[in-house]
Formats: C-alpha cells, structure tokens, sequence
C-alpha cells in the first residue's frame, strides 16, 4: 500500500464530477497524457491572452465578441485553477 495522493486529472467526468488517478508510476501512459493534456491547456491558455489583450484594445469589438471573449477566458482559468490544484494542492482542494 502506498500513501501517495491520487492525482487530479485535467479533464472530468460527466456530469462534471473530477478524475483522479490512482497509481505509483508518474511515468504511465495516463500521466503522461495528463501532462500533455495540461501543457495543452496552459498553452491555449496563453495563446488566448494574447488575442484578449488585441481584442480589448480594438475600438471595434463589439459585445458579442467580448462575451464570447469572456467565457473562453472563464473555461482557460478554470483550466488553469485544476492544473494548478493537481500539480500543488493536492486531493483536498477541488474545484465547484
């Protein structure tokens, strides 16, 4: 038996419910799809701030971009937040 943490994983079940995995090799198959998944999602992340800060910054935006702007941002932090819970905090913190 061992007294590692399972490691929360960067996407969810259905019904939005988090996925854990259970496992001591942190070099399986599943963890290193997970830290894909993760530089994928940090990298997107990214990517998005950039085209914020041009959209923000045009005169011309109208409402319906900036909306759409904000849920993209809004689904890239909560990336963000899991990716940061799984690599620190551990099990006892996760997301609502």
């Amino acid at each position: 038996m061992t007294d590692r943490s399972p490691r929360l994983l960067p996407w969810t079940a259905p019904g939005g419910k988090p996925c854990y995995l259970f496992t001591d090799d942190d070099g399986g198959f599943l963890s290193r799809y997970a830290d894909e998944v993760e530089a994928l999602q940090l990298g997107m992340g990214l990517g998005l701030l950039e085209h914020a800060r041009v959209l923000i910054d045009d005169p011309a935006a109208d409402a319906r971009q900036l909306r759409f702007l904000s849920v993209q941002l809004s689904a890239a932090l909560r990336d963000a937040v899991r990716v940061a819970q799984a690599r620190g905090a551990g099990v006892s913190a996760q997301l609502e």
